[in-house]
């Protein structure tokens, strides 16, 4: 009896101690008594150093992370009874939250400190471009659900709804020029925000100057129905039909339609790899001879881009008259590889493509693609002139010429969006600009 208490004394002195498990999620096991300040680290979804103070009973330790790829350690006094870790998580990039491990050891003993780090906070949409009367719309805000929200405009509003949806809301927009704003969504705790660009739309312009010595015969202010009424014809040709263009013109809602008072003409690449945009043409069947001739656009943005509106003449048979012998009015296109220059020209027999001042000029319009501006064209028979905003930048007289001017019969004004082509596509396009949209207030057509 005396003999089994002595070997049980000598058994219990070369045990080495054994710690329990930690209640508060660490645990150690073996050889040491590791503690930690911090039991578990709930991080932001932005970089952020958290400080782990620890004490370790054998006065040699280490630390480590796993994984290593989104979070980092810094030891201090790992040869002492106390030190630290510095854990730097870094900015979560995806789109959830993740987990990780921070392991403390000393020997065979480990003590774990769990990681988990939130989903970023994100929005269903970057930036958002709302209608000139007004409207709401609502974004998904995904991440941290304690978020707050903010509007750097008082004409726009932003409030967090009860199931966690952020609705913005624009009052109506009463001046001839868009607006923009700012939505900044806050994390709760203040380590992170999202902002969201906002613009609205310029107002539609329904005030009609008619020009001295002229009265309104014709219009279309785009403010009845969703489609295009009676008086335009579609284009319906695939791509190549001219100038080397790559939409395919389609009479279809998903190119051409009215909202907001406006028509808008979309170009977009199908899910058939394909390009798709709209041509339309007013009055096709009879035009006008003589007037002065005005729209209300903003341009489209993007690499490839050609917006026009111009002028050709009506049922002229292309046979017995080709082109440009028949006369085409060019009164305002722009490629969006040249942002923002607007050009007028005229092309007849005597005047094709020499790109002289007789025949073309251009204007810088800085805000061409981002604002509405008035394109014209007083047509009489003794000149054309080309004006922006009410200003000439052309005028081409009659040289009395056949070659000269062709410009003595009925047109009818045309309004497109071209992809690529000759000039359009001269230095290549970014399908990454698809979607886009040239968007025109109204045309007006005057005559004495």
């Amino acid at each position: 009896m005396k003999h089994s208490i002595k070997l049980l004394t000598l058994l219990l002195a070369v045990i080495p101690f054994i710690s329990c498990s930690s209640d508060n999620g660490g645990s150690t096991v073996n050889e040491a008594n590791i503690t930690c300040s911090i039991d578990h680290i709930s991080a932001s979804a932005y970089s952020k150093t958290y400080n782990i103070d620890v004490t370790c009973s054998r006065g040699e330790w280490t630390a480590y992370a796993s994984p290593s790829d989104w979070m980092a350690v810094t030891v201090t006094g790992s040869n002492s009874k106390t030190g630290t870790v510095a854990v730097t998580i870094n900015d979560n990039t995806t789109s959830d939250s993740r987990t990780g491990e921070i392991i403390v050891k000393s020997g065979t003993t480990r003590y774990t400190v769990p990681v988990t780090q939130a989903a970023p906070l994100k929005a269903s949409v970057n930036s958002l471009e709302l209608m000139s009367k007004g409207e709401s719309q609502d974004v998904v805000i995904t991440g941290n659900a304690n978020w707050t929200v903010s509007s750097s405009e008082s004409w726009l509003t932003a409030t967090k709804g009860s199931s966690g949806q952020l609705t913005i809301t624009a009052r109506a927009n009463q001046n001839l020029i868009s607006r923009t704003a700012k939505v900044v969504v806050n994390e709760g705790d203040g380590t992170g925000s999202l902002t969201i660009n906002v613009s609205q739309e310029s107002a539609s312009d329904d005030n009609v100057t008619i020009p001295a010595g002229y009265k309104l015969v014709w219009h279309d202010e785009f403010n009845d129905g969703t489609t295009l009424n009676n008086d335009w014809t579609h284009e319906s040709q695939p791509s190549g039909w001219v100038n080397n263009e790559l939409q395919n013109y389609i009479n279809s809602n998903s190119v051409t339609n009215l909202s907001d008072g406006k028509l808008n003409i979309n170009c977009y690449k199908g899910s058939d790899g394909k390009i798709y945009s709209g041509r339309v043409y007013a009055k096709a069947a009879t035009g006008w001879r003589y007037g002065y001739f005005e729209a209300r656009i903003k341009l489209p943005k993007g690499k490839g881009t050609w917006p026009a509106f111009w002028m050709m003449p009506s049922n002229n048979n292309f046979t017995t008259n080709p082109w440009p012998a028949c006369g085409e009015i060019d009164i305002m296109e722009e490629v969006g590889v040249d942002a923002n220059i607007v050009s007028s020209t005229i092309h007849c027999t005597k005047y094709n493509n020499n790109n002289t001042a007789i025949e073309h000029a251009s204007k810088l319009v800085d805000s061409a693609e981002s604002e509405y501006h008035v394109y014209g064209c007083e047509w009489s028979p003794e000149f054309i002139s080309f004006l922006v905003d009410g200003v000439q930048i052309l005028k081409y007289n009659n040289d009395g010429t056949k070659e000269g001017w062709p410009f003595n019969t009925e047109f009818y004004p045309i309004l497109n969006l071209a992809w690529g082509g000759d000039w359009g596509g001269y230095k290549g396009v970014d399908n990454t600009a698809l979607p886009t949209t040239m968007k025109v207030d109204y045309l007006r057509i005057f005559q004495k």
